[in-house]
Parts: structure tokens; C-alpha cells; sequence
């Protein structure tokens, strides 16, 4: 006996699932601002005039002090679909169950590093410590007792060497170094202080990454605010080995319906001012296809973001 088809949602809902969509951002920006105040107030009792006079000091730390708030519950939500990423458990933009290609290894340089929140991902799921987590056996990597685990397969995930965070804002290493040692990873995790443009200028920081010596770059939800983002990507490309691979999951300007597009470029007229100098509108996935010649490029938009998806993504790999 076949099931009844699932009757399609009504006209009526269908409008409230667009408004929703549509007021989402705006609601995130009100939520920015209600940090203000609290943030001059603060600032007032700290007798800290030079930062209260800079618009730019002003906003980035009213930023900071949101995004501490914020940063944690974005992490939460999206932290499942990252480590599949970083597992190479994703294809045009979904997770999958098993592996369609290599996890991080080697030596890793993580873009937008910030205030540590994706450090113990490489702790948690690419270094093979702790409780849970994946061994080896027979040559399978099989993961540990927890709830929900499932089987992978051997040769997928490699050893994390090195991992170079960039971060070029020095008010946020103290939390980055506190993240680090949370994580155990003092020996692994070096906190780079300078732009990618100097990545490998000695004369800039106390080390040097060379050229065409990375194996993996991971990007996540932050080359939305980067500087000269066409001319970085470029930059960044020439450090991958060949057969290099970059992990991205970012936010996106939207795509295909018009409508859509003209509303969020509205809306980036606002945005930046609210969210730390975040850019809505960049074509990401276009500028990253231009860096360079891409041996393989599978990513594409989460399936969960409908048409009217005012912030879409793309997740996925880039193989050099």
C-alpha cells in the first residue's frame, strides 16, 4: 500500500518562510547593536578615550565583544558540517558517510585564525587524541565508542605536523595562545602575527613559510572581511604544493534568483558597519577558481539553504 504524497506547504507558509529568511540578517545586525552600549559603557569606566574617539578601535571592539557571544553558538551549529569538511566527508556541498577524498595533514595553514574558536577541531579530529576519537586498526580507521559514530575509511586522514594560524590582529593571541594550550597543541599550533602578503617575510615575524611547501589551507567564514581578497587568494595558492588541497566553508554573495541578490546588496549597505567590516556580496567561490589552475574543485552550497537563503555558503575542496 503506497503513502499519500506529503501535501506541499501552503501559500501562507511559504510567505512566512520568505519574511523569516528575509528579516534573518537584519535581526542578527540588531542583535550587534544591542552590544554597543554596553560596550561604551564599559569603555567610559575604563577611562579609555583613544578607543571611544576611533570609530575604527570603537567598532572593533564592540565587535569583539558580540562576536564572543555570538561565535560560540555559530561554532556549535556549524561545527558538525566543518569536521566532515576537514574529514573530506563532504561532496558538492553535502557530508557525506564516507570519505570522497583526504583529510587535513601535514603542514596546515589556517586563514583568519582570530580568537582560537576552530582550534581543537584539529586537536578533537586530525591529531587522533582523546577519548572517542578515531584510531587505527587492520589498516581501518574505525572511530571510538561515542554516540554517533560511524566508520571510515583507511587513508583518508593523515598527521597534522604543523599548523600555521594567521592572525594578524595582536589583541586577539591571547585567547588564540589560550586556545592552543587548551588543546595541547603548543608543540603543533604557531601563531603567525603578520598578513598572508608576508607569510614568508623573516624580516616581519619570527618565521617564515616558503612557498609551494603547504599541504593544506582551511578557510572558515572568514575571507569575507580579508583585504584585497582576489590578490590574497592568489597569493596563498602559490604556497600549496602541488596536489595541495584548501578547505573552505564560507559565505557567499547569492546566487540565481535576483531578487535575492539586489535584496542582500541592500543589506551589505548595512551589514559591514555591524558585523566587523564582514562583506555579504563577494563572489568567494569565483575569485578562488581564479587564483590559480585547480586540478579538482568540488564544493557547492549546503543543501539545507533554499533559494532564499539571504547569507548562502559554499563548502568543499579546492585541489591544486
Amino acid at each position: 500500500m503506497s503513502s499519500s504524497p506529503s501535501p506541499s506547504p501552503s501559500l501562507l507558509a511559504r510567505t512566512h518562510t520568505l519574511l523569516w529568511a528575509l528579516a534573518d540578517p537584519w535581526l542578527f545586525m540588531a542583535i550587534s547593536a544591542s552590544w554597543l552600549p554596553s560596550t561604551i559603557l564599559t569603555l567610559l569606566r575604563n577611562r579609555e578615550l583613544a578607543i571611544l574617539l576611533s570609530p575604527s578601535k570603537l567598532q572593533g571592539v564592540w565587535f569583539g565583544r558580540f562576536w564572543g557571544w555570538a561565535g560560540p553558538n555559530i561554532k556549535l551549529s556549524r561545527e558538525p558540517m566543518v569536521i566532515s569538511l576537514l574529514e573530506g566527508r563532504t561532496c558538492g556541498g553535502r557530508v557525506v558517510e564516507e570519505p570522497t577524498g583526504n583529510g587535513i595533514e601535514g603542514v596546515v595553514v589556517e586563514i583568519g585564525a582570530g580568537s582560537g574558536f576552530w582550534v581543537d577541531v584539529f586537536k578533537e579530529r586530525d591529531l587522533g587524541k582523546g577519548e572517542g576519537k578515531a584510531s587505527s586498526i587492520d589498516g581501518q580507521a574505525v572511530a571510538g565508542t561515542g554516540a554517533g559514530v560511524v566508520k571510515r575509511t583507511s587513508g583518508v586522514r593523515g598527521l597534522v605536523t604543523r599548523i600555521y594560524g594567521v592572525e594578524p590582529n595582536r589583541e586577539q593571541h591571547p585567547s588564540l595562545r589560550q586556545k592552543i594550550s587548551e588543546a595541547g597543541l603548543e608543540d603543533v599550533y604557531e601563531i603567525v602575527p603578520v598578513g598572508i602578503e608576508d607569510l614568508d617575510n623573516p624580516s616581519k615575524w619570527d618565521g617564515k613559510v616558503e612557498k609551494g611547501s603547504v599541504d593544506c589551507i582551511v578557510s572558515i567564514l572568514c575571507l569575507c572581511s580579508i583585504p584585497e581578497p582576489q590578490k590574497n587568494f592568489k597569493e596563498l595558492y602559490g604556497y600549496l604544493k602541488k596536489g595541495g588541497r584548501w578547505y573552505v566553508f564560507e559565505h557567499v554573495r547569492a546566487e540565481g534568483n535576483w531578487g535575492i541578490r539586489i535584496f542582500q546588496a541592500f543589506t551589505n549597505l548595512f551589514w559591514p558597519h555591524f558585523l566587523g567590516g564582514c562583506q555579504l556580496c563577494r563572489p568567494t567561490e569565483k575569485w578562488l577558481r581564479e587564483a590559480g589552475p585547480w586540478d579538482k574543485v568540488d564544493v557547492g552550497q549546503p543543501p539545507g539553504e533554499q533559494w532564499h537563503h539571504c547569507v548562502p555558503h559554499i563548502l568543499g575542496v579546492f585541489t591544486k
